[in-house]
């Protein structure tokens, strides 16, 4: 009713809504000394929201990992490591999601083919979703930005909300035919930079399987899980689909259209946000500060431990990466 206010399910946090269906603001968090009581009320305002942006934790890398296994077991970079190369961190939990060159601490050269690589993520994608074992939570916190006004923020799309909006007759075949997408890290790379990845062919390597709808389960709601690592649709017998690639970029524009969208500024260092691959896509923002202004953060991911986690994957399978093609294409210089 007009005129009621309600109370706030929250007792321990202050939440400030960033989008009618999704993204909130989190305050009230005492992240040094964090009770179980109030994890619980993070962990529930995660699964209502998808995504939570904390100003000003005071974080550092040790303390952030550390409140990051609070979520689940963490993946880490070891496999990416090739040739002798050495991580930027110490915690090899932490993933280098900046614009800094590891060897020379200075900016990337938008030419270097790490950049080319890093364009990938300025598609709207799920973390992992090309890992035979998907991420659940990622943790991004800021450790350097660039002035104010020089872009560099990061944009989330709600595709529970999508899915829940679709066209009738688009829900109903999804939900019968319980169609399969097949991902690849190569294939993102390839959208984001195509005259540099022109010679890469994501289908020479394997791809990693996950269902197209599935339900997110801390919320209950039904998710697209769909993004730019995404590269074709199969049929519950593991045949690709008349019409794939058109249905690719069909749900994809469908999830990430203006209504389903939101953009986060950093304002901070140590500010954070957390998001649930599970049911929101989120995409790196472009701007003013590439080649210009040094942009570090970092970002630890959780795996899942849904019963969809391994989707169509077996268990024993190893991630070893690009394919032959992609891997020699980056020389090492995938952007962990």
């Amino acid at each position: 009713m007009p005129g009621v206010v309600q109370e706030s399910p929250f007792k321990t946090i202050q939440v400030k809504e960033l989008h009618p269906t999704f993204g909130a603001e989190v305050s009230g968090v005492n992240f040094q000394d964090l009770s179980e009581e109030q994890f619980k009320e993070i962990l529930a305002a995660m699964a209502k929201y998808g995504f939570c942006v904390f100003r000003n934790t005071g974080l550092d890398d040790p303390a952030h990992v550390e409140f990051s296994t609070r979520f689940g077991e963490l993946d880490n970079i070891r496999r990416y490591l090739g040739g002798g190369r050495l991580p930027r961190y110490s915690l090899f939990e932490l993933f280098d999601a900046g614009n800094i060159d590891g060897e020379t601490d200075t900016i990337l050269s938008p030419d270097s083919a790490r950049a080319h690589s890093n364009r990938g993520n300025g598609l709207f994608h799920a973390d992992s979703s090309f890992n035979p074992r998907r991420a659940s939570f990622s943790l991004l916190r800021a450790c350097e930005l660039p002035p104010p006004g020089n872009g560099g923020n990061t944009d989330f799309a709600d595709s529970r909300t999508a899915f829940d909006e679709l066209p009738l007759n688009l829900k109903e075949e999804l939900l019968a035919r319980d169609y399969v997408g097949a991902h690849s890290m190569a294939h993102s790379r390839k959208l984001g930079s195509p005259e540099f990845f022109a010679d890469v062919d994501p289908g020479a390597g394997p791809m990693q399987r996950h269902r197209v709808v599935q339900k997110h389960e801390p919320s209950g709601r039904m998710n697209l899980y769909v993004g730019a690592h995404m590269h074709h649709i199969e049929d519950a017998d593991g045949k690709e689909i008349p019409g794939s690639w058109d249905l690719v970029q069909r749900l994809n524009e469908f999830a990430t259209q203006k209504k389903y969208t939101t953009t986060v500024e950093w304002h901070n260092v140590s500010d954070m946000i957390i998001w649930d691959n599970r049911c929101v896509l989120h995409r790196a923002g472009g701007g003013a500060f590439e080649g210009k202004y040094r942009r570090d953060l970092r970002r630890t991911t959780v795996h899942d431990d849904s019963p969809t986690a391994w989707g169509f994957n077996p268990k024993d399978t190893v991630w070893t990466g690009f394919n032959a093609q992609a891997k020699a294409k980056h020389a090492g210089a995938v952007g962990v």
